[in-house]
């Protein structure tokens, strides 16, 4: 699907670390026999362990920059909505858990309109040697394509969240309740290891491979993605700290709006090994939209 005509709304300009549309490699799942899961780092206390095979695939991802001020996350799956933070440290677990929890859920109804917006988790990437920090271990950038929830497991996580009562009442008056994971460079602009997202509309619901994800407490599931040509891949170039880009992570309607947006980091193919460290934190909501 072409993006190369979306929208006549200019975004800002990026702010350095390259731009415009690169062939780099993406890291997909292999389809294969039998249950597909993966070792989490809560569980490891490292690396995630991945007990499935993937594949290199090189494909092209548009920059999107240009274009950006008409993507919709209701739509192609993701958003660029420029928000600037008020809290100083990203790293700060108690300001994170906080102010800046409650801002991205005020941004969130904002941007949506949903009726309101409960933040439930955060995590910080850095393709720093050591990754980044968070209260459960360090991360580096996910590099395999994946979805964070799926059609069995979006719901589940909501009731978590919100409690099922509360689902089951916006359900059954006519609501709508989605996911949506908010991504921010903690510094900028982004030079490396910056984030592909795919055009949902591009994406074949017989490529989204269900796959636990192990904690020592639980398992979730994931949707894993297997190539296919009729993929198409985007970036945003030299994303800043008062960029977000907004990504749907699930969506309690099908009704041909995006639901599951699939997104993983890639190197840039001219990317400068001196280059500052990506640095990132997302940040995981639910919305409740009430029927109106």
């Amino acid at each position: 699907m072409d993006l190369s005509n979306i929208g006549s709304q200019p975004a800002p300009a990026a702010a350095g670390g390259g731009s415009g549309d690169v062939r780099a490699s993406l890291t997909f799942m292999v389809r294969q026999n039998g249950a597909a899961y993966f070792l989490s780092s809560a569980l490891t206390g490292g690396p995630p362990e991945y007990r499935f095979r993937t594949e290199a695939r090189t494909v092209t991802i548009r920059d999107v920059r240009p274009k950006a001020g008409s993507l919709s996350v209701e739509r192609e799956g993701f958003q660029l909505v420029r928000h600037r933070t008020a809290v100083g440290d990203l790293y700060d677990d108690a300001a994170v858990a906080g102010p800046y929890s409650r801002e991205v859920e005020a941004l969130l109804c904002e941007t949506t309109g949903a009726s309101r917006a409960v933040v439930f988790d955060h995590t910080r990437r850095s393709d720093a040697e050591d990754g980044a920090t968070n209260p459960d271990g360090s991360r580096g950038p996910a590099r395999i394509v994946h979805v964070d929830y799926t059609e069995a497991s979006g719901p589940v996580r909501a009731a978590d969240v919100l409690g099922g009562e509360a689902v089951e009442r916006v359900l059954g008056a006519g609501g709508r309740i989605a996911e949506i994971n908010v991504w921010r460079p903690i510094s900028g602009p982004v030079r490396r290891s910056p984030l592909a997202v795919a055009d949902a509309r591009t994406v074949d619901r017989a490529d989204l491979i269900a796959t636990e994800q192990r904690f020592p407490d639980r398992t979730g599931e994931i949707y894993m993605l297997a190539h296919a040509p009729a993929q198409h891949w985007c970036w945003v170039s030299g994303m800043t700290r008062d960029e977000t880009l907004l990504l749907k992570g699930w969506d309690s309607l099908d009704d041909g709006r995006a639901r599951f947006t699939p997104h993983g980091a890639f190197r840039l193919p001219d990317q400068d090994p001196d280059a500052p460290p990506r640095e990132s934190i997302e940040t995981r909501a639910y919305l409740v939209f009430d029927n109106r």
